[in-house]
């Protein structure tokens, strides 16, 4: 029921187990510097657990069995000898006799080599500590209370100088204060502040409490430095000094691989997008730089295997998303067959729908993705923002595909924007179209999932030793011997799950979204056109539509049914037939500015128009005399009126004809002599002749 060496308490006192004798132990009190052994029967040991009064606890002494003392140091050697001085003592198998105890301790003494008391406090040790050698080690790791703080009071702590004058600040409490107000505003923070900084700081809030005190007896750098790194752990540093979301994404200590949950194949993707290093240009002009491609991973994470990406100018949306998980889902043989990549020894493997996709919160997260979650039945994972590091398998794969074309590459994206000494803009190097991009980027997807071994991959214990390391055999083997999460669906179901939705309504004009009407055999032959007010159309559904084609869309008919209508555009919005959503948005924004703009232009002059008929109402209004007719004769005097105001209207619309008045005689005022002092060419003028 009882080892040896084994620890028990008893009324608040440690007592360790030496032997045992028939039904009699042999223990020894720990903490008592005077003990030595004594018996206590089994039967009371039992009786006093039983009764709760003793307890079984952990050996305090413990931590000497992991003691290793250096070969050859004094330590060992003065443990090795105190054990050979004590050695034919506690080897006896009669020790704890105390007759026979007295006889070897008489025995060792005579060798003159120890003391009597300095003799028995090292058997009580041996017996107190474990009864092994190790027992005999002297405590220095207690000596001098190392890391342990000093008090200070009238004595400066430390030793004294050499070579600057003085004695030194004294830290005591106040000074310390201090320095935690110092350290907590200049060196646990985000900021980049140095410890000179600080020092400085301090010096100044030094002397609002001290002052006339002279720079000698200030406290010195390397004593804020002693205090900091003595109060402050390296752990608390990190955690004050780095953001929050820095820390948990770059320094914070990890505790598993992302391999640990992917069971096999199809257990969890990894989507991501990062902007590649490098300029491409236009593929018209070579001449004319087009910016950073945007670069989507979709890969499988238990074998590190490439299943889709999508490389273009899309920026990272759910829109580009959608282009990087159809290719993920769909057979890349096919996809490949036209290029110098597909051959018999890069053999794509079948490909399948997920258990688990894992993205950005951006990209796949609301209603949009609810088709191939629900549908499918595919778990849809986000990571927290600015956590790289929840991806950290396709974030590597950013890296290598990269490395595969910057050293050799044109335009790649340096630090350095502008020419300096020796440098270049790099946006005016680039050479590479995306065309061209694109086949560097696929042929190193191809090296990654066929050819080159993963380095650092963290098998599991069923995997052979024999396993090459490559995306295409883990993903082979994992098929074959692991949980198989891979699920077959028809490709263009696929497609328009993918696709975003939104919310459209049915009218005599058809199926209406953003503005533009769709039509379908099936609705026609529901009725949901026809113009009547008895129409069984229904009132709001939802429609998925490819936004590089708005030529059709996907109408969910019924409720909770991913069922649905190919619904294409009708005469009323046939100018934008062979159009993309973009170009319908930008061309509905253009329209929407274009109405404001005539809106504000018909308010200004509107506002005109308004006035000018409270001023013709309100001339009208002080120009009417009060009636002196009563009401009865002004309504009996209504059709005579009406008929009086027509004739005048229709006399105003008779032409009017021109009078002409007889020439009256013209008399000359000046004499008959005054003509033909001016000459005349009348008869030249109106001569018919041709002389």
């Amino acid at each position: 029921m009882f080892q040896i060496n084994e620890v028990v308490d008893l009324d608040g006192q440690l007592y360790r187990i030496l032997k045992t004798v028939g039904d009699q132990i042999i223990w020894i009190e720990v903490e008592n510097k005077k003990a030595f052994p004594s018996f206590i029967h089994i039967d009371e040991l039992e009786q006093l657990i039983m009764s709760e009064k003793l307890t079984r606890v952990s050996d305090p002494f413990s931590y000497l069995l992991q003691l290793t003392p250096t070969p050859g140091s004094k330590e060992e050697q003065k443990r090795d000898k105190y054990f050979e001085i004590i050695k034919p003592l506690v080897i006896n198998d009669q020790f704890y006799i105390p007759k026979v105890r007295a006889e070897y301790i008489k025995q060792i003494l005579q060798g003159g080599e120890i003391s009597k008391p300095y003799l028995y406090r090292l058997v009580r040790q041996y017996w107190q500590r474990g009864q092994i050698q190790n027992a005999l080690l002297s405590d220095y790791h207690k000596s001098g209370a190392k890391g342990k703080k000093r008090t200070a009071n009238d004595i400066k702590l430390g030793r004294p100088r050499k070579i600057t004058s003085g004695i030194g600040a004294i830290i005591d409490e106040r000074t310390e204060k201090l320095f935690r107000i110092v350290i907590d505003k200049y060196l646990l923070t985000e900021q980049t502040f140095t410890v000179a900084f600080a020092h400085r700081r301090l010096k100044l809030l030094y002397e609002q409490y001290f002052p006339n005190l002279s720079e000698a007896e200030k406290p010195t750098r390397r004593q804020l430095e002693y205090f900091f790194n003595r109060e402050y752990s390296d752990a608390h540093k990190l955690i004050s000094t780095n953001a929050p979301t820095t820390y948990r994404k770059d320094i914070r200590p990890l505790h598993s691989t992302a391999t640990m949950q992917a069971l096999g194949p199809g257990s969890r993707y990894e989507i991501d997008a990062t902007i590649a290093d490098i300029i491409l240009v236009s593929d018209d002009n070579r001449n004319q730089p087009i910016g950073r491609p945007i670069l989507y991973i979709l890969v499988d994470v238990f074998s590190r295997f490439i299943v889709g990406w999508y490389i273009g100018f899309e920026n990272p949306s759910y829109v580009a998303a959608i282009q990087a998980l159809h290719l993920g889902m769909t057979d890349k043989n096919k996809f490949l067959q036209n290029k110098e990549l597909n051959s018999e020894s890069f053999e794509w493997p079948r490909p399948g729908l997920p258990e688990a996709i894992l993205a950005d919160r951006g990209e796949l997260i609301g209603h949009q993705i609810e088709g191939l979650e629900k549908s499918f039945n595919i778990r849809i994972e986000n990571t927290p923002p600015y956590r790289g590091d929840a991806k950290g398998i396709v974030e590597r794969n950013f890296k290598t595909l990269q490395a595969e074309f910057k050293p050799y590459a044109p335009g790649i994206v340096t630090g350095v924007t502008v020419k300096k000494v020796g440098g270049r803009n790099y946006w005016l190097d680039g050479k590479l179209t995306l065309s061209e991009f694109t086949e560097i980027i696929e042929s190193s997807i191809v090296m990654r999932n066929f050819v080159d071994p993963l380095s650092k991959y963290d098998k599991s214990s069923d995997m052979p030793a024999d396993l090459p390391l490559i995306p295409v055999h883990l993903w082979n083997w994992g098929l074959q011997n692991r949980t198989g999460r891979l699920r077959t669906a028809d490709p263009e179901d696929v497609r328009i799950a993918l696709l975003p939705t939104e919310k459209v309504t049915a009218s005599e004009n058809g199926i209406c979204l953003f503005g533009l009407y769709y039509s379908s055999p099936e609705i026609l032959s529901a009725g949901w056109m026809h113009r009547v007010s008895s129409s069984n159309r229904p009132k709001k559904l939802m429609a998925a539509y490819d936004p590089n084609h708005a030529n059709e869309i996907y109408l969910f008919h019924e409720t909770n049914s991913r069922a649905y209508w190919v619904c294409r555009l009708t005469d009323m919005s046939r100018a934008y037939r062979n159009s993309s959503f973009w170009e319908v948005w930008r061309n509905l924004e253009l329209k929407k500015k274009a109405m404001n703009q005539s809106r504000l232009n018909a308010d200004k002059v509107r506002a005109v128009h308004e006035k000018k008929i409270e001023s013709i109402i309100s001339s009208a209004i002080k120009s009417t005399p009060k009636a002196t007719n009563t009401n009865t004769e002004r309504m009996r005097n209504v059709g005579q009126a009406r008929e009086k105001q027509l004739e005048s209207e229709r006399l105003d619309r008779r032409p009017k004809t021109k009078v002409t008045y007889p020439s009256s005689k013209v008399i000359s005022l000046r004499d008959n002599d005054d003509i033909d002092e001016y000459p005349t060419y009348e008869d030249e003028l109106f001569d018919d002749g041709d002389d």
